[in-house]
């Protein structure tokens, strides 16, 4: 059995520099690649212009930027009359950077950590995708499926 990060991990992922506008990262994840398990990206890892790794988005983190920030404050979204303002917040959304909306802090692995070592940290952590790091560059990525895959596969 495969046993590492570096044994399981994807070395076909997507990136994005933090300076890009945030219509880039829409679009690479609508158009993303389907991986051999049939899964779609559904985030991207955002570096520097050093190809460092700074943080990630996903997903999730476009459409929560998306909503108004007011909504961040209790007023509940059934209270707003929400005609011809999609629009308006997505273009708000598209004209803003990688780097303010995107999640930081976020935890990746080493290419020698041991699959149950992935495993901890996805399953504490909820995460689908662990970004594996060597010199705070990424390398690679183990999604939860292919971690799935790889315990169970035989």
């Amino acid at each position: 059995m495969k046993t590492s990060a570096k044994d399981i991990m994807m070395t076909n992922f997507e990136t994005i520099n933090e300076n890009a506008p945030a219509g880039l990262a829409v679009y690479k994840i609508l158009h993303g690649k389907v991986r051999k398990t049939g899964h779609k990206t559904v985030s991207l890892l955002v570096v520097d212009n050093y190809n460092q790794m700074v943080g990630v988005i996903s997903m999730f983190d476009i459409l929560y930027h998306l909503r108004p920030d007011y909504l961040n404050y209790g007023i509940e979204g059934e209270e707003i009359s929400w005609k011809g303002q999609i629009e308006v917040l997505i273009k708000n959304l598209k004209d803003k950077t990688i780097h303010q909306i995107m999640s930081r802090n976020v935890i990746g692995a080493s290419p020698n950590d041991h699959i149950i070592v992935l495993l901890d940290k996805m399953v504490k952590h909820r995460y689908r995708r662990l970004p594996v790091i060597q010199d705070n560059k990424p390398i690679g990525m183990v999604y939860i499926s292919d971690l799935y895959y790889h315990l169970f596969h035989e």
